[in-house]
């Protein structure tokens, strides 16, 4: 049978089907709320969590010295804080969210459970938002805007490298080595590349440090070549780190969003005064503590 020859649906069919699937559109008011409130919570977390030291990066070069442990540990804390703040502002949406009309219960929270999603998908946003404004001020307050050649992407990274590489005992006043700091850094990061550093570009360090510091070639050599193993070694820690701090984010922002949605569901049962499920029945105490005082 084709599609033009289907008869048309009677009105009290497609009523009856409305009604079956329970209103669809979303209130974008406790949505709202609950987005400002896990955008929030997650501020004031992540904040603590970088004032006692639980930060998978650093400005510091003391970063490196960090243990293994303590990235997995900022890495579970950054997870923690994602659940807390998701699950606080789903459950926000589904407490204050009206239902439009009775129902089975199933719809309810269907309904309920996409409002926590919106909140979660909202406060992602708003935070990604928040986090580009935040590094765009920062990259405008540097003053170290000059031209390519005087600037490196090693320079953060590399830093405590660099300094070793041209420090000297005597140097001339108001010299400026910001282009051959940046072009050296340039350089070192070849040394974590497949192939590792050239021997021309080896050569090459060993004569710009030997020309700037006045040391001897033998000397200038063996500092090329310890700074050249300890970017290697920054380099590898820097990359573990990333890779642990990308999917902890990851990780945070999924499970962020299963808080929000069974959140929401727990709110919508308190609005509603419905028992919880199982996993969630100790959550019922507080409001027997409330009947019990008057």
């Amino acid at each position: 049978m084709s599609m033009e020859s289907l008869p048309p649906a009677s009105r009290a069919d497609v009523e009856a089907y409305r009604a079956e699937r329970g209103p669809r559109h979303l209130q974008w008011s406790p949505i709202l709320l609950g987005a400002f409130a896990a955008t929030a919570m997650s501020f004031i977390l992540v904040t603590f969590g970088a004032s006692v030291g639980l930060g998978v990066t650093s400005a510091s070069p003391t970063w490196r010295d960090a243990s293994a442990a303590l990235w997995i540990l900022s890495g579970i804390y950054l997870i923690l804080q994602a659940i807390i703040s998701f699950g606080l502002g789903g459950y926000i949406a589904g407490w204050v969210r009206n239902p439009l009309a009775p129902g089975p219960v199933e719809q309810i929270e269907q309904a309920d459970g996409l409002h926590g999603l919106a909140v979660w998908a909202l406060a992602v946003v708003m935070g990604a938002v928040l986090a580009t404004l935040l590094g765009a001020a920062s990259l405008s307050r540097n003053p170290s805007a000059a031209t390519s050649a005087r600037t490196s992407a090693a320079e953060p990274l590399l830093s405590y490298e660099l300094d070793r590489l041209y420090r000297a005992g005597r140097r001339a006043p108001n010299i400026d080595l910001s282009s051959e700091r940046a072009e050296a850094g340039r350089i070192l990061l070849t040394a974590s590349s497949h192939d590792g550093m050239s021997t021309d570009d080896r050569t090459y360090l060993i004569q710009q440090v030997a020309g700037a510091t006045g040391l001897a070639a033998a000397d200038a050599e063996r500092r090329v070549d310890n700074v050249i193993a300890n970017a290697k070694t920054a380099i590898a820690r820097s990359r573990r780190s990333t890779i642990i701090l990308a999917f902890s984010v990851a990780t945070a922002v999924l499970l962020g969003a299963i808080a929000a949605w069974a959140a929401a569901c727990a709110g919508g049962r308190h609005r509603d005064g419905a028992p919880l499920p199982d996993w969630m029945v100790h959550s019922n105490s507080l409001d027997r503590r409330r009947t019990a005082l008057p």
